[in-house]
C-alpha cells in the first residue's frame, strides 16, 4: 500500500518524516520511500530501533488499561501518529463504552488516514490536525472542545511525542495541558533516552532525525520526571518502558534495548 499512496496536498515527500518512519518502524504501510530509508538508516546503526517504536507501542497499552480501571473515560492523545494497531480508542471503548479519545497529530499522513479508521464514531473519537506545542489551540479545537468534558478528569498521553518538543519548552507545553485538566486527571509520557544503546549509536541516531522537519532528543530519567510538574508519579515511577506494570517480568535484555522511560503522573 505504501508503494502506491498519493502524499496529501501540500505534504513535502522530500524530507523523510518523524511520524511516517515511527509507522514503517511498526510494520504499517502509511510511509513514503523517503521515510523508508531514513528508517533503515536508523535500523543500521540503532538496530533496536524496531524495538523501540514497539516497546512504545506497548507501553501505551498498558498505560490505557491502567487508566481506564482507574476510572478515567477521557483521553487526549498528543502526537497520536498513524494509526496502528492497539489504538487507543480500540482499547479503551472495549473497556468502557462510553469512553472518549481525542487524537491529536500535525502530520496530515497521520489525520488523514485516523479519519479513515474512526469513521462515523466521531461521537467517540476525533482527530484533530493542530500543533501540540501550542496547547490553546489544541484545547480550544472543535475536535476537542467540543468531545472531552475538562471539568472531569481527562488522562493526556504524550507517548513518544516530548523528544521532539526541545529544552525546557518541553515541561512548559505539560504544564499547559495540565493547567486545563480537573483534579483527578493523569498525564503518561514516555521518552527516548540512552540506555543499551552507546554513545555513538545515539549521536548517529539524532544526526539521522535532523534530516527531519522534527529533530529529535533524548532526556535522562530525571529529565523525564520534570516533564510531569505539579503531578503525583504512580508506581513503579520513571522507568524504562518493559518495566511499567508489566503484562510478565521483562528480560534485562528487553529493558536495555527499550532505550526509553516512562512514566504515569495523576494531578491530585
Amino acid at each position: 500500500m505504501s508503494e502506491n499512496m498519493v502524499p496529501p496536498e501540500g505534504v513535502n515527500v522530500t524530507k523523510p518524516n518523524s511520524a511516517r518512519m515511527y509507522d514503517f518502524l511498526l510494520g504499517g504501510s502509511h510511509n513514503f520511500e523517503v521515510d523508508r530509508r531514513a528508517a533503515e538508516d536508523m535500523q543500521q546503526i540503532f538496530p533496536d530501533a524496531a524495538f523501540y517504536a514497539r516497546s512504545n507501542r506497548a507501553f501505551l497499552g498498558r498505560v490505557v488499561r491502567y487508566l481506564i480501571d482507574a476510572g478515567i473515560e477521557q483521553f487526549l492523545d498528543l502526537g497520536s501518529g498513524i494509526p496502528t494497531v492497539g489504538n487507543v480508542h480500540e482499547i479503551a471503548l472495549e473497556r468502557r463504552p462510553g469512553a472518549r479519545v481525542a487524537y491529536v497529530d500535525h502530520e496530515p499522513v497521520a489525520v488523514r488516514h485516523a479519519r479513515h479508521v474512526i469513521g462515523d464514531d466521531e461521537d467517540r473519537v476525533t482527530i484533530t490536525e493542530a500543533d501540540i506545542r501550542r496547547p490553546d489551540e489544541v484545547l480550544d479545537a472543535p475536535g476537542v472542545r467540543d468531545l472531552l468534558d475538562f471539568s472531569r478528569p481527562v488522562a493526556v498521553l504524550a507517548v513518544g511525542v516530548l523528544p521532539f518538543v526541545p529544552g525546557d519548552e518541553a515541561a512548559a507545553v505539560m504544564a499547559q495541558y495540565r493547567d486545563r485538566t480537573a483534579p483527578g486527571s493523569y498525564a503518561a509520557v514516555s521518552h527516548l533516552s540512552r540506555i543499551g544503546m552507546t554513545e555513538e549509536q545515539m549521536a548517529a541516531g539524532l544526526e539521522i532525525m535532523r534530516r527531519t522537519p522534527t529533530p529529535e532528543q533524548p532526556r535522562t530519567p530525571e529529565e523525564v520526571r520534570d516533564l510531569l510538574p505539579g503531578y503525583t508519579i504512580v508506581e513503579p515511577g520513571v522507568v524504562p518502558v518493559p518495566q511499567w506494570r508489566p503484562d510478565r517480568e521483562p528480560t534485562e535484555d528487553e529493558i536495555s534495548r527499550s532505550n526509553c522511560y516512562g512514566a504515569v503522573g495523576h494531578r491530585a
